[in-house]
């Protein structure tokens, strides 16, 4: 037979249990009327619809955002980003250092160098292209400096 000290344990242990869980069930109970109060599961499945409607709108914003990144960036690497000039007098006997060479450059090393020469009877303007830090016109040295430099 069964022993009642065994099967007093046992009732005692499923009580125990028993109301444990009652007790988990009664705050579990209370939190959810709380989180539900004034709510329907309707209420609850719009709200979920209006954030996956949300996520995929900052979805498309940050696809857009990227290629806007992308076309600054292309659009970046075209702009003149280096420049330098260099002053020098090509006549010993005359003036200071009137005459000047300025280099103006992209990214990738296009744009173009101007030099001016100074001297008491006349200003001479000279512009030369360049493609990749190079002319297909001779540079002086100044240019070269210049060039160099930026």
């Amino acid at each position: 037979m069964i022993d009642l000290n065994v099967l007093f344990i046992v009732t005692v242990g499923f009580i125990a249990i028993t109301v444990f869980l009652l007790v988990r069930l009664f705050i579990l109970d209370k939190r959810l009327s709380i989180l539900f109060s004034g709510k329907r599961a309707g209420d609850f499945e719009d709200i979920i619809d209006e954030f996956v409607k949300t996520a995929r709108r900052l979805d498309e914003r940050t696809k857009m955002i990227a290629q806007e990144i992308d076309n600054i960036n292309e659009r970046l690497a075209k702009a003149i980003q280096r420049v330098h000039t260099v002053r020098f007098n090509p006549f010993k006997d005359q003036g200071g250092n009137q005459s000047f060479a300025t280099c103006f450059m992209d990214e990738n090393g296009d744009g173009l160098v101007i030099s001016s020469l100074y001297s008491r009877d006349k200003v001479s303007v000279y512009a030369k292209p360049l493609i990749d830090g190079k002319s297909e016109y001779e540079l002086s040295q100044e240019e070269k400096e210049s060039i160099d430099k930026a």
